[in-house]
């Protein structure tokens, strides 16, 4: 497993200190941004790559709360406060634990490995095999635009490359994350790359897509 890239945001400057010095004690996890200052942490996350945000609730410039509205699913959080009423609040968030101050690294390291559980079975489901021109290839999940039924194959397509694989879209459903959904009995998209949506069809990339019938109102419900 690669490490998880975390990033500390609290408006005391010993809290930070604390939560550094507990993080470097952990072997998977990499320490890349720590700021008293949630804007700052908003500005890093648009221009960074990280995966996990320790994050205090009760700061004056943003609250944790807001900041989570903000910046949304793409992170996850560890929630860090001496205010236990917020924790039902925090939980209707993405997030992976709630950690009440004082903090010890006992109770640390129970949220540090609860991360690692996260992260570790999303690696498992982020990609799968196809055997396609005589080969073995991964692909990852995050860089398929859609797939497409070929009479008794499917053509797997990503930004520069195609598999044409002997499969079946039904087959391709059941090994595919929940952000993918059929729209046609012959298409399968990521709802990730989706560009625009009209009554009929829907852009990815360059390519558009038709929209059947049957399938529009999955296909909105999935978008809300």
């Amino acid at each position: 497993m690669n490490k998880i890239k975390c990033i500390i945001v609290d408006d005391e400057p010993l809290a930070i200190s604390l939560l550094e010095q507990y993080v470097q004690k952990i072997p998977f996890l990499e320490l890349v941004f720590s700021t008293e200052n949630p804007i700052e942490a908003l500005e890093y996350i648009q221009t960074h790559d990280s995966d996990l945000i320790f994050l205090d609730i009760q700061m004056p410039e943003l609250t944790g709360i807001n900041f989570m509205k903000i910046v949304g699913a793409k992170q996850k959080y560890i929630l860090t406060t001496a205010y236990s009423e917020y924790a039902l609040e925090g939980y209707e968030h993405n997030i992976i634990d709630y950690l009440l101050k004082p903090i010890s690294f006992d109770r640390f390291q129970k949220s540090a490995m609860k991360a690692m559980e996260r992260f570790s079975f999303q690696e498992e489901e982020s990609h799968f095999f196809v055997k396609s021109s005589g080969q073995q290839h991964r692909i990852n999940f995050n860089e398929i635009l859609y797939i497409e039924s070929i009479k008794d194959y499917v053509n797997i397509r990503t930004a520069g490359e195609e598999y044409i694989v002997l499969d079946t879209l039904k087959s391709m459903e059941n090994q595919l994350s929940e952000r993918f959904v059929r729209i046609h009995k012959s298409f399968i998209i990521n709802l990730d790359k989706v560009k625009s949506i009209g009554a009929k069809k829907l852009m990815l990339s360059e390519q558009e897509i038709p929209i059947g019938d049957s399938y529009r109102s999955s296909l909105l419900e999935k978008l809300k």
